[in-house]
């Protein structure tokens, strides 16, 4: 009896993102920028007249929680080249 080949398709987001050109280092440069963003938008909203610094601090940390995704990307990438 034969046995048959069975291929696993497997879908790897990481390698399709190196297939499009996409580099370690840019998502390190999207890691640290998204850092400068987040404190500038924080240091923006903490400027303006309305007295909703709330607002302000979870806009600052909705915007910093994208670094550590950048920098996880960057990572994988790296690995990946």
């Amino acid at each position: 009896m034969a046995k048959k080949a069975v291929e696993r398709v497997v879908f790897n987001p990481v390698k399709s993102l190196q297939g499009f050109g996409f580099k370690s280092e840019y998502a390190y440069l999207a890691g640290f920028a998204s850092i400068g963003l987040s404190l500038t938008s924080w240091l923006i909203s903490r400027g303006k007249k309305t007295d909703d610094k709330a607002q302000s601090d979870r806009w600052g940390i909705f915007v910093g929680h994208w670094a550590p995704t950048f920098f996880a990307l960057g990572v994988a990438l790296k690995l990946e080249e």
